[in-house]
C-alpha cells in the first residue's frame, strides 16, 4: 500500500554517470533522494543526502540503512546502479579482478536488496531495480567475468521477486546497451561498433532510455510486473 508521504529513493553510485543522472531526475520529481558512492557527489539540493560508503562492506551498508530508517522511517525505491567491469580475455584476468567485480556487482546488490526490503515491507510497498547488461544475452567475448556477475544479478532478481512479493515489493532489472559513461570509456571503438551491430537498433543507449524503463518499473501501476529483465536496443 502506497502512502501519500514524499517518497524516498536510494540510489547507489550517484557520484557520476547514470547514477548521478537518476538522482537529479528523481529530485526533479520532488522525491527525497539518498545517494551513495565511494566519492563525493556534486549535487547540492535540500532533498538530496549523500553518503560515502563502501557498498561491499556489510557494516557500512547496515549503518546507511539504519540512518534511513531513523530519519525517514521508510524506503520506497532502491536503484542498484553501482557497478564495475573487467573487460579482458579470461587468460589475462587475475582473480583479484574477479573478486572485485563480484563483490561490487553481486554481493553489494544482494546486501542492498536484503536491507531495503526490511524497510519496504513496513509499508507493504517497494520497487527494486537492479542493473544487468546486454553482455549477458550476447555472451560477449572479453567480458566473461562482467557478464557472469550480471547473470548472477538476473537470477537474484528473479528469485527475490518471488521472495519479496508477499511484502508488496517488486524486483526487476534493466540491461542497458553501451552508454557513454566511465564504464566504457576505455573500450576500443571497434569493439563498441561490433556490439552495436548485434543490436536490433544500432545506436548507443542514452540516459532517457534507462529512465524510461525505470519509470515504468517504479510506477504504482506496475505492481503486477516483477522478476523481469528488460534489455535495451533489442538484445
Amino acid at each position: 500500500m502506497q502512502s501519500n508521504q514524499t517518497k524516498v529513493v536510494l540510489i547507489t553510485g550517484t557520484s557520476k554517470g547514470i547514477g548521478l543522472a537518476l538522482a537529479q531526475w528523481f529530485l526533479s520529481l520532488g522525491y527525497i533522494v539518498v545517494g551513495c558512492s565511494r566519492s563525493a557527489c556534486p549535487i547540492q539540493q535540500d532533498n538530496y543526502e549523500h553518503f560515502q560508503v563502501d557498498i561491499t562492506d556489510e557494516l557500512q551498508v547496515k549503518r546507511l540503512f539504519s540512518t534511513i530508517r531513523k530519519k525517514h522511517r521508510r524506503l520506497d525505491f532502491l536503484i542498484n546502479n553501482a557497478g564495475v567491469a573487467a573487460m579482458n580475455h579470461a587468460i589475462l584476468t587475475p582473480l583479484e579482478s574477479v573478486e572485485r567485480v563480484f563483490s561490487t556487482n553481486v554481493f553489494a546488490s544482494f546486501l542492498f536488496c536484503r536491507e531495503a526490503v526490511k524497510l519496504m515491507r513496513k509499508n507493504k510497498f517497494g520497487r527494486i531495480v537492479n542493473f544487468s547488461t546486454v553482455a549477458v544475452p550476447f555472451n560477449l567475448e572479453g567480458e566473461a567475468i562482467y557478464a557472469a556477475s550480471k547473470s548472477a544479478i538476473e537470477t537474484l532478481t528473479k528469485i527475490l521477486a518471488k521472495e519479496f512479493a508477499e511484502f508488496g515489493v517488486t524486483v526487476n532489472a534493466i540491461g542497458p546497451s553501451p552508454i557513454q559513461t566511465d564504464l566504457i570509456k576505455n573500450v576500443p571503438a571497434d569493439k563498441i561498433e561490433n556490439l552495436l551491430n548485434k543490436q536490433s537498433i544500432k545506436r548507443l543507449g542514452e540516459f532517457d532510455d534507462v529512465k524510461n524503463v525505470i519509470e515504468f518499473f517504479t510506477r504504482a501501476e506496475s505492481d503486477f510486473i516483477t522478476g523481469q529483465i528488460v534489455y535495451l536496443g533489442g538484445a
